[in-house]
This record gives structure tokens, C-alpha cells and sequence, in this order.
């Protein structure tokens, strides 16, 4: 049920941003990934998790804090690898690394999916907004 509900929150998300013109800006998704990534580091704090555990997921969300920032200066195409990427360690990863009291059991197939969705909504905004004729994008994504 939490892919479900992944899968369609991240399609409705992915919609809404580019009908309302939140897509347009570039910041938006690596915004997006920044704030996925700090969730682990709230659970810790909300589970009263001990600190070495905090430490980790820390650790681990700037991982992809870095991964927002190269792809927000250099390539959105980064930031749609990372976000996608993000979900594939919530589904096969993270679990292994750490254990942390505070994430509910529901959350990795629900974050994943969500995660996988809207890295691929982003790749698909960004594969359309490419030129046929290999001229620059101009587009603010990009």
C-alpha cells in the first residue's frame, strides 16, 4: 500500500509543480532532494535514537545535500539521478547502514517510491526540454 500511495503522491507532486511552474525554477527539485534527505535525520530525533545513529543519517543526508547542489550548479540530470537514487537506498540500503527507532516500517517503500517517481518525472521534463538539433538548452532547468 505505501508504494501505492508513493507512486501516486509523486505523480500528483511531479504534476502540480510543473502545472502551477515550480518545475520551471531549477532550484525546486534540488530542494526537493535536500528535504528528503533530512527525514531520516528527523526520525532519529523523533525515535529518541542515540546520537551515533543521528551521526549517521546526518552523514548520509549530506551525502545527498551534495548531490543537490552539484546538480543544481552543473546538471540537473544529476539531481535526477540523485533523487532516483535516493529511493533505490531507501529500498535496498539504508535498512543495512542503520537502524533507526524512529522511521516507521512503512516509510522505505513509501519514500522510495515517491523518490524513484520523481526523479523520473524529472528526467522526463529534462529529456523533453533537450534540443533536436543539439543547440543549447534554454530552458531553466538546464
Amino acid at each position: 500500500m505505501e508504494c501505492f500511495v508513493g507512486f501516486v503522491l509523486g505523480l500528483i507532486v511531479a504534476v502540480f509543480a510543473a502545472t502551477v511552474g515550480f518545475s520551471r525554477d531549477r532550484a525546486f527539485y534540488p530542494t526537493v532532494l535536500i528535504v528528503i534527505a533530512s527525514y531520516y535525520a528527523l526520525f532519529a530525533v523523533m525515535g529518541a535514537s542515540s546520537y551515533s545513529t543521528l551521526a549517521i543519517e546526518i552523514a548520509l543526508g549530506l551525502v545527498f545535500v551534495v548531490f543537490a547542489v552539484l546538480g543544481f550548479k552543473m546538471s540537473m540530470w544529476l539531481t535526477a539521478v540523485a533523487i532516483a537514487g535516493h529511493g533505490l537506498f531507501d529500498f535496498f540500503v539504508h535498512g543495512d547502514l542503520v537502524t533507526n527507532a524512529g522511521m516507521p516500517v512503512w516509510w522505505p517503500g513509501f519514500c522510495g517510491t515517491i523518490d524513484i517517481v520523481l526523479g523520473g518525472c524529472l528526467a522526463a521534463l529534462l529529456w523533453m526540454a533537450r534540443k533536436p538539433n543539439g543547440a543549447p538548452v534554454t530552458s531553466e532547468l538546464e
